[in-house]
């Protein structure tokens, strides 16, 4: 999966304030979260969270042309 810094993703399941997205903080073999609802911040391994992701949108980059 291509996940990056900044990303949004919208999981499975709900988080116990009722949302779904979170934002990601950190990438590597550890994923650092932060719900977009609440604003908690979880750290857990990759394969864990990539299993439970629904959607990602990506952050938009400004690319000067």
């Amino acid at each position: 999966m291509d996940i990056r810094t900044g990303d949004i993703l919208t999981m499975k399941k709900v988080h116990p304030c009722g949302e779904k997205r979170w934002l990601v903080l950190r990438t590597g073999m550890d994923f650092k979260l932060r719900c977009l609802g609440c604003g908690h911040e979880v750290m857990g391994p990759r394969s864990k969270f990539e299993r439970n992701v629904k959607a990602i949108e990506h952050k938009e980059e400004n690319k000067a042309e």
